[in-house]
């Protein structure tokens, strides 16, 4: 299934990703940001268990920023999951 997520504190705006019924994640696709960074980052995490982007990506800044695309890529993922879950 296909989820968007409006991202809060980055230069992206937007995160899109399939996440399947097992909890994989693929086709992310960020709009706005780092381009080639961002890419890279959708590279990585394609076929992972939402659990280990998490656990890889949250938490991470940028800058001065309490935030950072990956991290909201983490965030998205973690809402998405408890939405589904109850």
């Amino acid at each position: 299934m296909t989820y968007r997520y409006k991202t809060n504190g980055t230069c992206s705006q937007m995160i899109e990703m399939d996440i399947d019924e097992l909890g994989v994640v693929s086709n992310v696709k960020f709009h706005g940001g780092c381009s080639g960074n961002l890419q890279g980052i959708a590279q990585l995490v394609e076929g992972m268990k939402w659990t280990d982007v998490v656990s890889k990506l949250g938490g991470i800044r940028c800058g001065m920023k309490s935030t950072s695309c990956p991290d909201q890529l983490a965030m998205a993922l973690q809402l998405i999951m408890s939405q589904r879950a109850g």
